[in-house]
């Protein structure tokens, strides 16, 4: 409750004369004319309106200025991107406090994203943490984290960038955990690219972190049969990958998708798409994922169960690529002042469009926005191969970071990981 405080006025009490004698003044002054109604009623009217205008500036500026200051938190609710608090609209401002973790003494952040062990000097890239502009996300507390997380089991489905995401949320809660040893790999194998799964248990905490690479989302397939030679491979679009089945049973499932959907990764490696037996040679590529996002919709809607999982789905990430062809690659000392269009993708329109529509709850995390302005950010020559450069995924520790610290908000805030 906001208590009144008349002394809190007191300075406001000049202005407030000032509005009333001007306003008696008016009306003295005019009130002579109305003996002249023929020739004045215009001027007496018009004196009186300005009159009201002055008492309705008095009171605006009044009220305006006493509105209570109020300071709320809240994540995007489900099935929106944008909420009271959008979270994703915001800029990137210097914390000292910043990384939350080392990447050389985190045995699941992989060589060729730990930018400062593949000789990157600045660390400065490092030191930056993502302001809303109308709220805070609730510093990173690794202990209660934990706790709440104990007995559960977290997904992540998509490309690279989705496996920098669950590498980096491994890193982040391995800062909580004394024993080291008791955090590992449930298969004994190393990150590496290939492997279609990664699954890593906190035997302390009996909590899994699993990660599923599934590119397209939806199934490949090998060539039809009489299908014209430049069809080397397929994607159904009407079936979702066949490993969907082990995503099922999570408490926490997040998908990503669209950095392979391009010319480069489909076409030009002769991958063509099929719906049913129909080979669809002529279809454009943002119509194909569309349509594999509604495979995708169709599935979640008959298959998880809203009251295990919480669902996710998180938008495209901006690369900094520029040069003629996109093959230039120039990562600044800083972030971007500017987003240089890049804050817009038309693949996380339709992935927003398509959650929208749905309904089971989903959140999409539309990182798109934040990531705009982090040319600074990405792994450029610092990989295990810097020969390659690359603007298109993330140092560890950087962003990744931070789209985990807003995941893990909003699992908090909605109590979602309650204590078994």
């Amino acid at each position: 409750m906001i208590e009144f405080n008349p002394s809190a006025f007191g300075h406001l009490r000049p202005f407030c004369t000032r509005v009333f004698s001007f306003g008696k003044g008016i009306i003295k002054r005019h009130c002579r004319f109305w003996i002249f109604p023929s020739f004045n009623w215009v001027i007496a009217v018009g004196s009186f309106l300005t009159f009201l205008l002055a008492m309705a500036c008095a009171y605006l500026f009044l009220f305006s200025r006493f509105q209570p200051d109020i300071h709320s938190y809240e994540i995007p609710k489900s099935n929106s991107s944008v909420n009271e608090c959008n979270v994703f609209r915001g800029s990137w401002i210097k914390d000292e406090s910043y990384p939350l973790y080392n990447a050389s003494q985190c045995p699941f952040a992989e060589r060729g994203f730990n930018c400062l062990a593949n000789g990157r000097r600045d660390r400065g890239y490092t030191k930056w943490r993502w302001k809303p502009k109308n709220c805070d996300i609730p510093r990173f507390n690794v202990h209660q984290i934990l706790e709440k997380m104990r007995g559960k089991r977290i997904v992540f489905v998509g490309d690279s960038l989705s496996r920098t995401q669950w590498e980096s949320l491994i890193c982040m809660l391995m800062t909580g955990v004394e024993d080291k040893r008791s955090v590992y790999e449930v298969n004994g194998n190393k990150i590496t690219k290939q492997i279609r799964f990664l699954g890593v248990r906190f035997s302390s905490f009996d909590l899994r972190i699993d990660f599923y690479r599934s590119v397209f989302l939806v199934q490949p397939g090998p060539t039809p049969r009489r299908a014209p030679k430049r069809v080397k491979s397929i994607l159904k679009l009407d079936k979702l990958d066949d490993i969907s089945n082990e995503w099922i049973d999570s408490d926490v499932l997040i998908f990503n998708s669209g950095h392979w959907w391009t010319p480069s990764k489909l076409f030009e490696m002769g991958c063509y798409f099929q719906i049913g037996a129909s080979l669809k040679l002529g279809m454009p590529i943002t119509t194909a994922f569309k349509t594999a996002l509604n495979t995708w919709v169709s599935w979640a809607e008959t298959t998880i169960n809203a009251n295990k999982t919480s669902l996710f789905f998180r938008t495209f990430e901006s690369s900094h690529w520029s040069g003629r062809n996109r093959l230039s690659c120039k990562v600044t000392r800083r972030p971007s002042s500017k987003t240089g269009g890049k804050d817009w993708s038309s693949v996380s329109d339709i992935i927003i469009r398509a959650v929208k529509k749905m309904s089971v709850p989903v959140t999409v995390l539309h990182v798109t926005p934040m990531g705009a302005f982090r040319s600074d950010a990405h792994v450029g020559t610092w990989s295990d191969n810097p020969s390659v450069p690359d603007c298109s995924h993330w140092c560890l520790p950087g962003v990744p970071d931070m789209w985990n610290e807003i995941l893990l908000s909003y699992l908090m805030s909605k109590n979602e990981l309650s204590v078994p």
